[in-house]
């Protein structure tokens, strides 16, 4: 049951605000608008003009939250069983359904907006249309359907980088389709690693995860198989004259480490393991990514 708002106090209103910000996941919002500034930085032949830095972030980070508030909100039965999510505000009835719709739409809404006027109405509808990627074909249409829910849906967590450099540059081009690729095809084994070992969730919860339907074995060789994939698409920047040595060194280092990992779990797995691998996944792409900033910057 959500709280009655007319008999709390400060402490309470605090609490409540803090249940409304955990709704749009802000730890993976902050990633998020990570990957958006670094495809701003590196779409810039100098500085990013503040207007575009300011309201492009802020409106990204605000689409984002909205599509996560709104995951939430139609996923709160099922996180309710899972232990991993059954804290969250609407599984725990602390924030009501149309509340939560509510706040949704109006963030999602101030953040098209300044999208639309500060920014460039190409950045909106991209960010638009990944919010309805994510929202709607991913969490209401795939994740229920399929075990390459997470491959497909992958499509609107790489959109970031490519949002940021169309805020930028106006236009989409090859560099931040490179972006849009290292982040797709790092998807599948950063998340059926923590899949592998919250595999006892995902079955409780109904949905079909890879673990789930076919196997810790299969789900296994699938990580390392993208993990190579990843390796390759890790290249691409060096290759196309995106970047420069330093990033090629740097991203060498990390591709080895994270190659070692996927090698591992496939030949002797355990869950503790595959938490190092998850862990080790968002290092990776926040290293990878800051590489290439710096590589932008040295050259």
């Amino acid at each position: 049951m959500s709280m009655d708002v007319s008999q709390i106090g400060p402490a309470s209103w605090r609490h409540l605000g803090g249940q409304y910000l955990a709704l749009t996941k802000p730890r993976i919002v902050m990633l998020a608008a990570f990957c958006a500034l670094i495809g701003m930085l590196l779409a810039a032949e100098g500085l990013v003009p503040w207007q575009i830095l300011v309201f492009g972030t802020a409106g990204i980070s605000l689409l984002a939250g909205a599509g996560f508030a709104f995951n939430c909100l139609i996923e709160r039965s099922i996180d309710a069983r899972m232990a991993r999510t059954r804290g969250r505000p609407l599984a725990r009835g602390e924030v009501g359904t149309t509340a939560a719709a509510a706040f949704a739409a109006a963030i999602g809404a101030l953040g098209a907006a300044m999208l639309y006027f500060f920014v460039n109405p190409l950045t909106m509808w991209l960010t638009l249309a990944t919010f309805v990627g994510y929202a709607i074909v991913y969490t209401v249409v795939l994740k229920p359907a399929t075990p390459q829910n997470i491959v497909i849906g992958g499509a609107s967590g790489a959109m970031p980088p490519v949002l940021g450099w169309a805020a930028v540059a106006n236009d989409v081009g090859a560099p931040a389709l490179v972006l849009f690729l290292i982040i797709f095809v790092w998807t599948p084994p950063h998340f059926w690693s923590l899949a592998l070992y919250r595999v006892e969730d995902y079955r409780k919860s109904g949905l079909p995860m890879l673990p789930v339907t076919h196997g810790s074995e299969f789900t296994r060789l699938n990580i390392l198989l993208y993990t190579l994939l990843l390796t390759a698409a890790s290249l691409l920047p060096y290759l196309i004259g995106m970047s420069g040595l330093f990033y090629l060194a740097c991203v060498l280092v990390l591709d080895a480490v994270y190659l070692g990992y996927a090698w591992r779990m496939w030949r002797a797995y355990t869950d503790t393991l595959a938490r190092k691998a998850f862990g080790y996944s968002i290092f990776y792409l926040a290293a990878l990514f800051g590489a290439l900033l710096l590589d932008h910057y040295l050259r």
